[in-house]
């Protein structure tokens, strides 16, 4: 559905007989928030927006400032295809403003606006595709999962294809275009992968399969977590961001004259990914979870290098098909979809424009299998890794400019000092692990 402005949302609404507009926004860790009002308070809501109490929201406002203001965006309007189309709901991203009608620098989605805005400013549009991991389990009370089938494992070892065609139905019903799904290594995983968009576009739509695929999972009895490492021993779920920067119709990573086929541009943006990269994994992977993926053995990468074959780089190129230069990308493959789209975004974007902003230079791409490389190999590689815990990934974005400009000043500040709790919270649980292997000996 192709909606411009305030007046196709109104006329919309009312040829549809909608019964409730879900306004949607999420807070400073991604987590999806949402209120609704009637036809009768939509015009109002597209011209003004609508007041809501920001205080009690992570990441926002304190109370004694806590007035903010929803301003649906017009461009976002979609139907939830599970409320049935008799009395039809709809939602539509919101910005949210400060009570004078100016941005709020709380919103990630704004955040993720302004470096944008700095992309254009340089003349590029980013787009961005991200491939979603996630499971399936019985309930959400322990990980208990509906199959033990493995990569591209079809019917009767899959029993969660139904799940997912119904998922990607219910998608394509909102306007989301999939290219792929599959069931994943692990058992019960699964992976769904949207068709590249603009990045704002792709932000809100990675919001909306995830909450689509737990809801379409919650209507057949199951749960779906895009917790990053739910089970022990097993692959967890990764987030590969494919990403590439077009001027116009023109893909700016293509050179046919390059052996890679990549321009200088798009080695400069590697390069920024690279060395800025143990500087934005906290927003990546953004919770103490994360780093139970991010070892070696389990495919997800943590040697900071490039490549082209090889999958256990941190950033990969897909090799380049004949006629096929507009798919010309990079994939940052140590992101995980429980992080924030808004965020995770802007700082990759803004470490890539770091890069081609420095003219960092990108070294040659390392196509032997890291995982099996001894530490010394690596030294001699120049290998580093990204940060082993939340801990380590806090102190490392504590001290980056890079992502305290994407950030702005509010949103980092309080995105460090959530992180930091989480990790006291968890420094100071004691474990099953811990009372299994050192109760019966002390």
């Amino acid at each position: 559905m192709i909606c411009r402005n305030a007046d196709d949302v109104m006329k919309i609404v009312k040829e549809r007989n909608v019964s409730f507009i879900q306004l949607w926004f999420v807070d400073v860790l991604g987590i999806l928030k949402s209120f609704a009002i009637t036809p009768s308070e939509l015009e109002e809501g597209l011209l003004e927006g609508m007041g809501f109490d920001g205080s009690s929201i992570e990441g926002f406002a304190r109370i004694e400032e806590s007035d903010m203001i929803a301003k649906p965006d017009p461009t976002t309007l979609q139907f939830l295809p599970w409320q049935g189309t008799e009395k039809p709901v709809c939602r539509m991203f919101c910005d949210i403003l400060q009570p004078d009608g100016t941005p709020y620098e709380g919103d990630p989605r704004y955040v993720l606006k302004r470096v944008l805005k700095r992309a254009a400013d340089m003349g590029y549009i980013f787009y961005i595709g991200p491939e979603l991991e996630y499971f399936y389990f019985e309930n959400s009370e322990a990980p208990k999962i509906i199959d033990k089938a493995g990569y591209f494992d079809t019917r009767p070892l899959d029993r969660g294809g139904e799940l997912r065609r119904d998922t990607i139905f219910a998608l394509q019903d909102m306007g989301i275009q999939i290219e792929y799904s599959h069931h994943e290594v692990a058992p019960s995983q699964h992976e769904i992968d949207m068709r590249y968009d603009e990045c704002l576009k792709m932000a809100d739509k990675t919001v909306t399969l995830r909450m689509v695929t737990k809801e379409i999972a919650r209507q057949h009895g199951y749960y779906a977590t895009f917790m990053p490492k739910p089970l022990f021993g097993q692959n967890g779920s990764g987030m590969h961001t494919h990403q590439s920067l077009f001027k116009g119709e023109r893909n700016a990573f293509y050179d046919p004259q390059d052996k890679y086929h990549l321009s200088s541009l798009a080695k400069n943006y590697i390069a920024g990914i690279m060395k800025h990269a143990r500087e934005i994994t906290a927003v990546a992977n953004q919770w103490v979870n994360s780093y139970k993926r991010l070892v070696p053995g389990y495919e997800a990468p943590v040697y900071i290098s490039w490549a082209r074959r090889n999958r256990s780089a941190l950033v990969r190129v897909p090799m380049y098909k004949p006629g096929k230069e507009k798919a010309t990308r990079i994939e940052f493959r140590s992101p995980d979809p429980a992080c924030n789209p808004y965020l995770a975004f802007a700082v990759m974007l803004a470490a890539g424009l770091k890069g081609i902003e420095n003219n960092y230079p990108l070294p040659e791409p390392i196509e032997e299998d890291i995982y099996e490389s001894t530490p010394e190999r690596r030294k001699e590689l120049q290998i580093d890794e990204l940060p082993g815990n939340l801990y380590a990934a806090i102190s490392e974005v504590e001290k980056s400019e890079v992502v305290k400009e994407a950030l702005g000043e509010h949103i980092f500040n309080k995105f460090i000092e959530n992180k930091k709790i989480e990790w006291d919270r968890y420094r100071i649980h004691v474990s099953e692990y811990e009372i299994e292997k050192y109760l019966p000996i002390m």
